[in-house]
């Protein structure tokens, strides 16, 4: 957090706690739960750590259109550098209505929506949705062409599978 000022933080400690940490934010205040057990050292070691988390947390909330149009420039020349006329969306949004999928292309048209539900998730899941996305402005469908594309992105087996993680533990169906 650097530059940034250090919020106000209230530990609460807890008898019934044995493990866990948690952190909120209340108003101004960061809460931070913990075990009643822990020494000061310990206190102190949370405390940082839940307000780095707390504050990537904020970070992703605040994700907007023009940063996944970055997102998607950046992407575009990482991975499909020799597509670069081609992988570049009229438009690319957050949507709210995509109720089953993480994302959709419309390569008529050239435009891609972002399902909100992955807005908070982690920096490179957004990246392997928003390939996948791009992808299909150079190959429509999901033949080994495609595919071979989406394979660049070092962690698309991992995103995959925690995609398929968080779709089986919310009962959230994708196509």
């Amino acid at each position: 957090m650097s530059g940034a000022r250090k919020p106000v933080v209230e530990v609460r400690r807890s008898q019934r706690r044995r493990r866990t940490v948690s952190a909120y934010r209340d108003g101004e205040t960061v809460v931070v739960l913990i075990p009643d057990k822990f020494s000061r050292a310990e206190e102190s070691e949370w405390v940082d750590r839940m307000l780095a988390r707390l504050a990537a947390r904020e970070k992703r909330a605040r994700r907007d259109d023009a940063e996944l149009a970055a997102r998607a420039r950046r992407l575009t020349s990482q991975y499909l550098h020799e597509h670069t006329d081609t992988a570049v969306p009229v438009s690319i949004r957050w949507v709210r209505n995509q109720n089953g999928r993480w994302g959709s292309c419309t390569p008529a048209d050239r435009t891609i929506r972002i399902s909100h539900r992955i807005q908070e998730m982690p920096d490179w899941v957004v990246d392997y949705v928003l390939l996948h996305e791009l992808a299909h402005l150079v190959v429509p469908s999901h033949n080994s062409r495609f595919w071979e594309l989406v394979g660049r992105y070092p962690r698309a087996e991992r995103a995959r599978g925690y995609l398929e993680g968080i779709s089986a533990a919310t009962g959230f169906v994708v196509d």
